[in-house]
């Protein structure tokens, strides 16, 4: 099977009074594994049933390998979707369910029965051909929608939020296979989530969006290292962003913070100048921490004293909430074999927090607009 490039250009759809899309673009690359990521109502879903047709857009256009799609029925699109709640016939077998699409097009018997077979052993399932959905697993049953799914040889797979009727060690184990048939057949696969750690886990490339718009596209260490907006850096794990002015010293640059902390050195003022007002974000990995009176590794230009207001333990790392003399908190995440970590840190502890200043990024206030 070959992959589709699909070209999203403008994209508007509005429920009464309600824009669910806001001009939405994308260029999505053959046979690559796409996610739409963001929460609940921001539009993901929806876009995923205009590019099936189950959903007409009030303006713009998708194209499918250049060829402009919105007339055509979902069957003539050369994309078939996974639903969230599997949508298998409990009357057929899963061979029969497998077999359906098939058996709508007149294949002949041997031919069927050696595609259908085919796609029961792409998705393990072969040993199961006889059964009934009724005796199935809930990831069991998600495999067999893909190879229905699979069957009529699409060249774009649409999933929409596939896993989340499973618990969580299945969703974690469904989600490598999803990868691994991606990888096999070489499709292109668009994945709808508002789970951001399914999206970082398997995504060639994600786009976060929020309130009918795309905020942000990028490969997944893009997204996760360099957010472009507040709502991204703060929706993609967790952030510790801290508010103020950029100044500029004798060619070094900091943000004068509002919050008390005083000024921050920073490495890369990205484009911002003196007097813009932005926010600096560090991820709670970035940042070191050690017992008050003993330095950290390394010679960090940010440093600061605190007291620990919480500590978490979570098994191959701690999690530290710092709160300083200003009264802001850090949150602090600390492996247990780095930075010394068999030394005890405990709540209520005095302790020092320090980071880099190339650690740290910087988004400025109207990034978000």
């Amino acid at each position: 099977m070959k992959g589709a490039t699909i070209g999203i250009n403008g994209i508007t759809k509005s429920f009464g009074s309600f824009e669910a899309l806001k001009g939405v673009s994308l260029d999505i690359r053959e046979g690559e594994f796409f996610s739409l990521l963001g929460p609940s109502g921001c539009g993901k879903t929806t876009l995923l049933r205009i590019i099936g047709g189950f959903e007409e857009p009030g303006g713009g256009s998708v194209e499918i390998d250049g060829r402009d799609v919105l007339p055509l029925p979902p069957n003539m699109r050369f994309a078939n979707t996974v639903f969230q709640n599997y949508a298998l016939f409990p009357h057929l077998t899963v061979y029969e369910n497998v077999a359906f699409p098939l058996r709508l097009k007149k294949t002949k018997r041997k031919s069927l029965d050696e595609l259908v077979m085919h796609y029961l052993r792409l998705v393990e399932l072969e040993a199961h051909a006889e059964k009934m959905p009724s005796m199935l697993s809930g990831g069991q049953k998600q495999r067999v929608a893909i190879a229905r799914a699979l069957i009529n040889q699409p060249s774009v797979l649409l999933l929409d939020e596939p896993l989340s009727a499973l618990d969580a060690k299945l969703r974690h184990h469904m989600l490598m296979e999803l990868d691994s048939i991606h990888d096999r057949v070489g499709i292109t696969f668009i994945y709808v989530t508002h789970d951001q750690a399914e999206a970082l886990s398997v995504s060639d490339r994600i786009a976060v969006m929020n309130h009918g718009k795309v905020l942000q596209v990028g490969t997944p260490r893009d997204i996760y290292e360099s957010p472009s907006t507040s709502f991204v850096a703060q929706f993609i794990g967790e952030m510790n962003m801290i508010a103020g002015v950029m100044e500029s010293e004798n060619g070094r640059w900091y943000v004068a913070d509002s919050e008390g902390m005083g000024r921050v050195a920073v490495a890369d003022p990205k484009g911002f100048r003196v007097g813009d007002r932005v926010t600096l974000t560090i991820r709670p990995e970035r940042l070191r921490i050690s017992p008050r009176g003993r330095p950290t590794p390394g010679a960090d230009a940010n440093a600061f004293e605190g007291e620990v207001d919480e500590s978490i333990y979570s098994g191959f790392l701690s999690k530290y909430y710092v709160r300083l003399a200003s009264g802001k908190v850090l949150r602090v995440f600390r492996q247990h074999d780095e930075q010394g970590a068999g030394e005890e840190i405990a709540w209520n502890d005095k302790v020092r927090v320090s980071w880099n200043p190339r650690d740290a990024f910087i988004i400025g206030e109207e990034a978000e607009g």
